[in-house]
């Protein structure tokens, strides 16, 4: 039983009355304005209840008498049917007679008497009673304020405040002009409302209303520094924490509320008069009020009738276009929505509203082709076009499970509903206005056709595609991502399959293709073929598990190509005449049943080799390195090609059937290996750690500023700011790291500030690496087990189906097959991946993610204020979660490339720091220290990760670097000399010491290292020896 909606009180939400099937029709629909933050169905009603009051009055006079009947002009045409454009005209007198004829063109029925069954909850009604629905006649506003679900109460507060306002001619003469919420909250008070929690959350509306019309979604464009715009949302976000008192109009809060309203609706970007206070027309929340106000024409007591009285509804609602900023063209579009929008939410059971809507679409058509067209009704028609595809695409995606044989009619309404909204996002939008010759037209007509039978040949594939889905997953259970899992004996499975196979085409054929042949012109052709494709993907997977020539796989076969007679002879008869039989033909892949029985083992190998690569090639082409959960911090692209790698050795082991197993075996076995090996490739495929390191900067000389200049420095770095504390000799224009934006010299200084709160600074795309890592031991772990199933099975000699060995045996056939003889080649190209993720994972997490904190600030500036200590509270918490992210095996390896990384960016920073850097002797204690804690750190790091052994060997570098840091200038010009010498040896008499090159290769027998070491001494004898050995620039 379909839930109905009620709209007939303001009281309660609308999201507590979504339950069972209407819950389920909301999620089906594609809002297509979104939703507004804080206001619901309710909040909107009550504000476009409001609106319509103060409107519908305000055009006779403030409080003016309700008219009975309106008369109707200039209103938006709606031709359904032949060449004839009725305009919707009124009723004079009273309404002893109501003849809409809006319901008329829309082909709406007009219901008087309606049946109400007994429902618990609702006094009044009982089984078998019949109420009349207009017993007697209403005036249009007093049927506006009981569909709105308005009262009394509410219209006496109205008619208070349009009472005040009398007195004021220009609100009198243009309600327009009136801001509602803004005037309301003027002249209402507390004891206008029954109690003060009534009033409270009115204003709160109200408020609401007024921040989202003129800040959220103004008609004019609002740019955040308006400070009236900032001051409203506070007013809104203290209301939201206490009610204001807006009584009195001398506080601050009515003198901040009133200024910021009047500022936001008075403004005018193209300085041209105003006529009307724009506060309700910004999209999207002129559409949500107008269309909560279109909502008013379905009778609240059976939500899916229109009232016979739409034609007077619709016309009063026409007063509040200039408040809203609506026209003809929209009011179309809207209506539309609306129709269509309650034949979804009141459970699809009047089709009446559906082929209003499609009749509402003629007249959309016409106005979207033409060229007199706003900006603003082209997003309004995407929006609502697009919701309204997207819905009737998804019914037709699967029009087997959504229409059955009875409900044909309605699927040709979906289809003409999806046909209509594709042409008019794909033509009328893109080409408004488009007259062409004869000639033209012609041609668009023909790409028309085209671009609807394409869509519908879509519909048709993926809808019979998804019915035979179903009745294989019913017969035959479900689908892994990878592996087919069936049933022990297929046969039967398959033979029912077939049987229900033909029966799915005639049924195709005899109830759905009748309807698609209007804008196909081979529905049952390309229903075949898709039978024909889907058939052809399960039986090669049950083919793929016969392991021998038996008489049930013959039966088996034999039925396969009986349904493959039977769908080609259908696809032939549709396509007679057409000349597309042979192309069709071409699609059905033939089966080739006899050919299947010749070799059978080798197909069913080479089947599965090749959902291995497809496997990679998806994962090529699909993998994000995302772990699948927290327990397993793998891929699932590894996962699936694990688990289809087990199961195809264990389903070899388990056919019966003779021949050379034992090389089919090493093929099996080397068709695993290239596939690990592809995969290992795609898994190393991330990058070089290359693009991760600093480009060395130039080498310059450390110049001696004044001392008066070292003193304002001094003073500088002392005052807090946002530059690091010294700034001289810094060169702003340094090469940018390839791999990276260039970090600016401020993120060093917010480093220091946020140490005291260290997190690990490790970004998603290096967590992904790590992922790639689990990835390769998940897969090495699984191939080690893998291989040695394969030497045991294979040792044996016999099936595992034969009767087993004795105990003893078995244990010593165990101690035979220790050793795994299989996969080589796919271990030495996991163990290569693994060491390259692992080492580029490490650069970036040092280089790039805690660049700010290590390589960019470490010793910037002056060497005290930028100790490391803020950088290894940073690498403790990267490590820690390193630990934690990653299996237990992976660590080792990880954490040593993190080491190993962390070191050449100390080292880095000595040798090839940049301008930001200097270095004294006396800075060589700090530094040493500083190193020490950095080896303690890895050397205490997990249990064991790290020898000791390796970290002092991987420490050797720097600590070799920082020793030079101790000796003073003239022995490391000594030792600089020395070595230069003896590597080049002089050159004549002028002994012109060359510039040693760059190894890369720190060290003290290095010359390139001295050389470095002493461009950073900030000494005046490194700097006259640089100068005159050199010539080197000076730091900038």
């Amino acid at each position: 039983m379909v839930r109905r909606l009620s709209v007939s009180s303001f009281g309660g939400d609308f999201a507590a009355e979504q339950s069972g099937e209407f819950a389920s029709s909301v999620d089906q629909l594609q809002l297509p304005f979104g939703r507004l933050e804080g206001l619901g169905r309710d909040e909107l009603r009550e504000t476009a209840y409001e609106i319509y009051f103060i409107v519908s009055r305000g055009a006779t006079g403030m409080g003016g008498h309700v008219r009975h009947v309106s008369n109707f002009s200039n209103y938006s045409s709606i031709e359904i049917a032949g060449n004839a454009t009725p305009r919707f005209g009124g009723i004079g007198g009273s309404m002893t007679s109501v003849n809409s004829k809006i319901k008329s063109n829309l082909g709406l029925r007009t219901r008087r008497v309606v049946q109400v069954a007994a429902t618990p909850g609702r006094p009044g009604t009982a089984a078998g009673r019949r109420e009349k629905l207009h017993s007697r006649p209403k005036p249009v506003n007093e049927m506006m304020q009981q569909q709105l679900g308005g009262n009394e109460i509410i219209d006496n507060r109205l008619r208070k405040m349009q009472s005040l306002l009398s007195a004021k001619p220009q609100f009198a003469r243009r309600p327009e002009l009136i801001v509602i919420p803004f005037q309301l909250l003027k002249h209402l008070k507390p004891s206008d409302f029954i109690n003060v929690h009534e009033y409270n959350a009115w204003q709160l509306r109200q408020l609401k209303i007024l921040e989202v019309g003129l800040v959220l979604h103004p008609f004019h464009p609002l740019e955040r520094s308006y400070p009236a715009a900032h001051r409203l949302r506070e007013i809104v976000r203290s209301a939201e924490v206490r009610p204001l008192d807006l009584a009195d109009k001398k506080s601050e809060s009515w003198r901040t509320l009133n200024e910021s309203v009047k500022f936001l609706t008075e403004r005018n970007p193209s300085k041209m008069p105003t006529e009307v206070a724009h506060w309700a027309d910004g999209f999207p929340l002129n559409m949500h009020i107008y269309t909560a106000l279109l909502r008013a024409v379905f009778d609240v007591r059976d939500e899916t009738v229109v009232l016979d009285e739409v034609d007077e509804l619709l016309e009063l609602m026409k007063k509040t276009w200039t408040t809203l900023g609506i026209n003809g063209m929209v009011h179309n579009v809207c209506f539309t929505w609306v129709l269509f929008e309650q034949y979804v939410l009141t459970g699809q059971i009047e089709p009446d509203l559906l082929t209003a809507t499609l009749g509402m679409l003629l007249e959309v058509a016409k106005d979207a082709a033409s060229m007199h067209r706003e900006p603003g009704y082209v997003r309004v028609l995407s929006s609502v076009m697009a919701a309204i595809q997207s819905w009737s695409e998804k019914k037709l995606l699967d029009y087997h499970e959504w229409f059955e044989k009875s409900i044909s009619v309605i699927m040709e309404n979906v289809l003409c509903l999806t046909i209509s909204t594709g042409r008019i996002l794909c033509e009328d939008i893109s080409t408004p206005g488009c007259s062409g010759s004869t000639t033209s037209t012609t041609i668009e007509q023909e790409n028309s056709r085209s671009a609807a039978g394409n869509r519908v040949d879509h519909f048709i594939r993926s809808s019979v595609k998804n019915a035979f889905n179903k009745i294989y997953e019913n017969g035959n259970g479900n689908i892994d991502s990878m592996v087919v899992e069936v049933e022990e004996d297929p046969c039967d499975s398959l033979m029912q399959l077939a049987k229900k196979t033909e029966e799915l085409a005639k049924l195709e054929k005899e109830t759905y293709s009748p309807v698609l042949r209007r804008y196909h012109p081979y529905p049952v052709a390309t229903a075949a073929v898709t039978l024909h494709t889907s058939f052809g993907v399960v039986l090669r997977q049950y083919v793929g598990r016969m392991s021998g020539l038996t008489n049930e796989y013959v039966r088996v076969l034999q039925s396969a190509g009986k349904l493959e007679n039977v769908l080609k002879q259908m696809a032939l008869e549709d396509t007679s005449g057409l000349g597309e039989a042979n192309r069709i033909l071409d699609e059905m892949v033939s089966y080739d049943v006899q050919t299947i029985i010749v070799g059978l083992m080798k197909g069913w190998m080479d089947d599965r080799l090749r959902m291995g690569r497809e496997c990679v090639k998806r994962a090529k082409e699909t993998e994000n390195w995302h772990p699948r959960s927290k327990t397993e911090p793998h891929a699932q692209s590894a996962v699936d090609l694990m688990k289809l790698a087990k199961v195809t050795v264990d389903e070899f082991f388990e056919i019966q059937a003779s021949g050379p197993r034992e090389e089919l075996l090493q093929e099996l076995a080397e068709g695993i290996d290239s596939l690990v090996q592809e995969y290992a490739a795609l898994v190393a495929t991330c990058g070089n750690k290359q693009s991760y390191i600093p480009t060395l900067p130039p080498l310059t000389r450390c110049n001696q500023d004044s001392r008066l200049l070292q003193l304002w420095k001094k003073a500088a770095c002392q005052q807090p700011c946002t530059q690091p504390p010294c700034q001289a000799g810094i060169d702003m224009a340094e090469p940018a790291v390839p791999g990276r934006p260039r970090l600016i010299a401020s993120k060093s200084t917010r480093a220091r500030g946020e140490a005291h709160h260290p997190r690990p600074t490790m970004s998603r795309g290096t967590q992904r690496l790590y992922v790639r890592l689990n990835t390769l031991h998940y897969i090495l772990t699984n191939l080690h087990n893998i291989d040695k199933n394969l030497s045991f099975f294979s040792s044996r000699g016999y099936n595992r189906h034969h009767p087993s060995p004795s105990p003893a045996r078995n244990h010593i056939h165990r101690r035979r097959t220790v050793a795994p003889t299989h996969f080589e080649q796919a271990r030495a190209a996991i163990q290569s991946a693994t060491h390259h993720v692992a080492e580029l994972a490490a650069y970036r997490l040092i280089f790039l993610d805690s660049a700010n904190v290590f390589y960019d600030s470490l010793y910037a500036g002056n060497v005290a204020d930028a100790r490391l200590k803020h950088a290894i509270r940073a690498l403790k918490q990267n490590l820690n979660f390193l630990v934690s992210v990653l299996a237990d095996r992976a660590q080792p390896v990880a954490v040593r490339e993190v080491m190993k990384a962390s070191f050449d960016a100390f080292l880095l920073v000595l040798v090839a720091g940049g301008p930001s850097r200097a270095f004294q002797r006396s800075d060589h204690a700090m530094i040493a220290e500083d190193l020490a804690n950095l080896r303690r750190t890895f050397c205490t790091c997990g249990e064991g990760l790290v020898a000791e052994e390796v970290v002092e060997n991987e420490a050797g570098p720097a600590e070799a670097v920082v020793s030079l840091m101790q000796l003073p200038v003239e022995k490391l010009i000594e030792e600089f000399t020395r070595i230069a010498w003896d590597g080049s040896g002089p050159i004549g008499d002028e002994r012109i010491m060359p510039m040693p090159p760059t190894t890369g290769r720190w060290s003290r027998s290095d010359p390139n290292t001295l050389l470095r070491v002493l461009c950073h001494r900030d000494e005046e004898a490194a700097n006259r020896f640089l100068k005159r050995m050199f010539d080197l620039p000076k730091r900038r």
